[in-house]
């Protein structure tokens, strides 16, 4: 695939299909009738809301936003509008847009593979303090989060962010979202090969053309050669995983088509090696089919899992290689299962030039902007330059000489982040919520963290590794249907009162990496949010009781028998 721009997504080369479905497919001709995301994004270009809002919404305020942009547009550049403090969560789909709306944003910074200097870190949490009201949430995709904003603030901002090569753009909105990468990229003594050449040319080529940023959806991808398979690949619409292939040596196997929501779909290999220098270029053809291909008209089949769904692996392969590339791939090989259960890297790691890497967990990727700046002031203290981000909310020192390691732990212990966390701190993660989410309907970061407390004190001695994946609303951000324990935020009826509270529908058994698959809903199975901490310590005495021997939870839990789960 040439290094040149593809044709423009405004007038695609019309292709010819065996069926026309009438599913807002440009490529098969298909450009009308328009849902109203369609009609916002083809009225402009989201990226061009940018200079609006320098040049007008920064000056005039929250007011002179125009709603297309303020609900649209502005994702573009990682701006939506937070939800109005107040509103109870039975209001959620009731309420209009713009009764749900607060005037400051959420803003979300890109963080392509995770990878941040202490320099960038530092200038992160200036912006968190200054602009942000202290808040600076870690993703499940390597991103970090602030609330707070205020419109008249973001030029700046981002001229702050960008002076240290830091962006926003396209954080959000239907484009080609952050690339997920291994954390320890280029460091791991077990590394297969180092993906980050490939993130870079991907960013160089794809991020913020306008080739690329319209498309039916978000895109989200991954890119990892770690044999801990540590980025999720399972649930990307395209994940390069590394593999060693037999003739050629290492490379990627090639993986279409996952994502969660409520519809959600574990990838499906191609049976396709990439080596790494081609895979920005298949990376374009599967964004390609996707601009082209993927359904337009109803916004809630958009996502490229549903054309791989009725594709198929062997047809979408056929079309990347004939329409796209303009070649074959090569057949290859699947990663092998991961050896190890946890893969977000926390801990002390010998990296292969003899130095160390230190992960640590914050509870539920919540930290803030002092805590950050400390961060950076304790790694360049002990002898590191370099950090990384995890897709499990968690945070890595790099580079970090022996001697150094202890005085590190202690610093970071210090600031409450745990080197040597407790499973349940390890493994449970949060979405944003009711607190900021307009999409919420219960309140998830506070509750996750005293869940974690609670646990931590009523079964101190539990030592199986377990994720638990608190989520506000249906949408699954925080992963609910592959965690040992998925809650999914809705209200629940009070058995003592008879009242609507904030609750959670339970998930249970799923899992990423070892036996990939969506968690076992137990018919009828809902908890009061203030009855989970006995419901998630009853449940997993039960396992401890009847576990056999290596016998992890999700296995476990599909032979248990329902009244043992609930």
């Amino acid at each position: 695939m040439a290094d040149s721009a593809p044709p423009s997504p405004v007038a695609p080369p019309r292709r010819k299909t065996g069926r026309h479905r009438g599913e807002g497919q440009w490529a098969v001709g298909h450009f009308t009738p328009l849902n109203a995301n369609e009609q916002v994004k083809r009225d402009d270009d989201g990226l061009n809301v940018r200079t609006r809002i320098e040049t007008i919404y920064s000056k005039a305020g929250f007011h002179s936003i125009d709603p297309s942009d303020l609900r649209g547009r502005m994702r573009w550049w990682g701006l939506y509008t937070q939800r109005r403090p107040g509103i109870d969560g039975g209001k959620t789909a009731i309420l209009a847009p713009e009764e749900l709306d607060d005037e400051f944003f959420m803003l979300r910074v890109r963080v392509d593979g995770g990878r941040l200097t202490t320099g960038q870190l530092r200038v992160i949490g200036e912006v968190s303090e200054e602009f942000a009201r202290g808040t600076a949430d870690l993703t499940d995709r390597q991103n970090i989060q602030y609330h707070w904003i205020r419109i008249e603030d973001v030029p700046e901002i981002w001229r702050r962010l960008e002076a240290v090569g830091l962006s926003t753009t396209e954080a959000c909105g239907d484009t080609p979202r952050v690339i997920l990468g291994s954390p320890v990229a280029g460091i791991a003594e077990d590394e297969i090969l180092d993906g980050t050449p490939a993130i870079e040319e991907i960013q160089r080529r794809f991020i913020g053309n306008p080739d690329f940023s319209n498309l039916p959806r978000k895109f989200k991808s991954a890119v990892s050669g770690s044999p801990s398979l540590d980025v999720a690949h399972e649930i990307n619409d395209v994940a390069f995983v590394g593999v060693h292939h037999p003739e050629h040596g290492p490379g990627f196997d090639l993986w279409v088509g996952g994502g969660l929501s409520t519809n959600p779909r574990i990838g499906v290999r191609l049976g396709a090696w990439v080596p790494l220098a081609d895979v920005a270029d298949v990376y374009g053809g599967v964004i390609g089919i996707f601009r082209d291909y993927g359904y337009r008209r109803l916004r809630n089949r958009a996502r490229l899992k549903f054309l791989v769904a009725d594709w198929g692996p062997e047809r979408f392969r056929q079309v990347l290689e004939d329409e796209y590339l303009g070649r074959p791939l090569a057949d290859g090989p699947a990663p092998a299962q991961p050896v190890e259960r946890w893969r977000d890297h926390v801990g002390v790691h010998r990296q292969k030039d003899g130095r160390f890497y230190v992960g640590f967990a914050p509870r539920v990727g919540r930290v803030d902007g002092a805590t950050l700046t400390k961060i950076a002031a304790l790694a360049e203290e002990h002898g590191s330059g370099r950090l990384r981000t995890t897709a499990e909310q968690k945070m890595i020192v790099l580079d970090v000489p022996e001697e150094q390691v202890p005085s590190l732990v202690a610093g970071l212990e210090a600031l409450d982040l745990r080197v040597g966390p407790s499973p349940f701190r390890r493994g449970t993660m949060a979405c944003t919520g009711i607190e900021f989410c307009k999409l919420a309907i219960v309140e998830t970061k506070a509750r996750g963290a005293s869940l974690i407390d609670e646990l931590e004190r009523r079964l101190p001695d539990f030592d199986e590794p377990l994720t638990i994946n608190v989520n506000g609303c249906p949408n699954a951000c925080a992963r609910i249907q592959v965690a040992d324990i998925g809650l999914k935020g809705q209200l629940v009826t009070d058995d003592a009162t008879g009242r609507q509270v904030e609750g959670f529908q339970v998930h249970l058994g799923g899992a990423l990496g070892l036996e990939a698959g969506f968690g076992r809903k137990v018919r009828g199975l809902k908890v009061t949010a203030a009855g989970l901490p006995d419901y998630v310590e009853r449940v997993l005495r039960r396992y401890q009781q009847q576990r056999t021997d290596g016998e992890r939870f999700a296995q476990w839990v599909t032979r248990a028998d329902e009244e043992d789960l609930a």
